[in-house]
């Protein structure tokens, strides 16, 4: 039997025993990473690097968006949002428009942000 990479083992195991507020920021950091990866291919004139990063994204702020609970006012904010992102991905695959992948980037980052300061509060108010 082969072994397994640590360092893939030690993200798997991250992944497997995150509480649901963790996983939430680092599915955040992955649709970045793949932000990035995607804008990076694109400068590099790797198209189908740059398209395999970019529908990783996609597929995160799909996941992201597919597990909102509805019966919140917010959730439908957030909607809106993962589609106009969901959107710039896209336009930003489709068209290679670094642009539109910067404008993703920025949305994201500001979720996660918040998210991050709204995990800090709730640890506060424990």
């Amino acid at each position: 039997m082969a072994m397994q990479n640590p360092y893939n083992q030690y993200k798997e195991n991250n992944v497997m025993t995150a509480s649901p507020e963790n996983l939430t920021l680092l599915l955040y950091n992955g649709a970045l990473k793949f932000i990035y990866q995607g804008k990076m291919n694109i400068e590099q004139d790797n198209i189908q690097k740059s398209h395999a990063a970019i529908v990783r994204a996609q597929d995160i702020i799909y996941e992201l968006n597919d597990t909102l609970d509805m019966q919140y006012d917010i959730s439908q904010n957030l909607r809106a949002l993962y589609t106009y992102i969901l959107e710039k991905l896209l336009d930003g695959n489709i068209n290679k428009d670094i642009a539109a992948l910067d404008e993703a980037a920025a949305m994201v980052t500001e979720l996660r942000d918040t998210w991050k300061e709204a995990m800090k509060l709730a640890k506060t108010r424990k």
